[in-house]
């Protein structure tokens, strides 16, 4: 992807118009995120499909795909009030195409005790979430894996990987009706 492709990406995931925006001024907006870089390999063992059978999810299984990656906890606040109803409306809208892809993450990094595996499942059916999820339980000592690899801020959390598996979204908050516009125009 060049810098003009990405630039276009952001700016219509975001709806942030393209000539106000640049890959190094989105940048300097946050320290958090890898905007414009490949996106690493999920190193989450837990995950269940929209079932809440046990699955496995790697990102090289949806190679040329839209991949969303919403990254919660449990017992957050903002992922019930926003995240998840964000997530349903965009997973609901872009569940007929073909080129889109999505899973939660539970990106555990407090409350260790609480947020846990089967919540995840719970939340799935709570929310009537119709894609896989995972539980990524860090350690004690330690944040989680994709909150590491993806240099997350906390939760909730929204990662777009576009079909080149280049990060073109990394924050914690999304235009849901201008993404769910600029993924449906992005059909193969």
């Amino acid at each position: 992807m060049n810098r003009r492709q990405l630039i276009q990406s952001i700016a219509g995931i975001c709806g942030i118009p393209a000539l106000a925006l640049s890959s190094e001024s989105y940048a300097a907006q946050t320290s958090r995120g890898i905007v414009g870089q490949q996106a690493p390999e999920l190193d989450v063992d837990f995950w269940i499909d929209a079932q809440g059978n046990p699955a496995d999810f790697k990102l090289a299984q949806h190679d040329g795909k839209w991949v969303i990656l919403k990254c919660f906890q449990s017992w957050c606040p903002g992922c019930h009030k926003h995240g998840f109803p964000s997530l349903k409306k965009m997973s609901d809208a872009l569940a007929s195409t073909d080129n889109v892809v999505f899973a939660g993450i539970q990106t555990v990094f407090e409350g260790h005790s609480i947020n846990t595996k089967d919540k995840v499942r719970e939340i799935q059916l709570q929310y009537d979430l119709k894609l896989p999820m995972g539980h990524d339980p860090g350690s004690a000592a330690g944040h989680p894996s994709t909150m590491r690899n993806y240099r997350t801020g906390g939760t909730p959390w929204i990662i777009v990987i576009d079909p080149e598996r280049q990060v073109v979204f990394n924050g914690f908050s999304i235009d849901t009706d201008k993404a769910i516009a600029y993924l449906s125009s992005q059909q193969a």
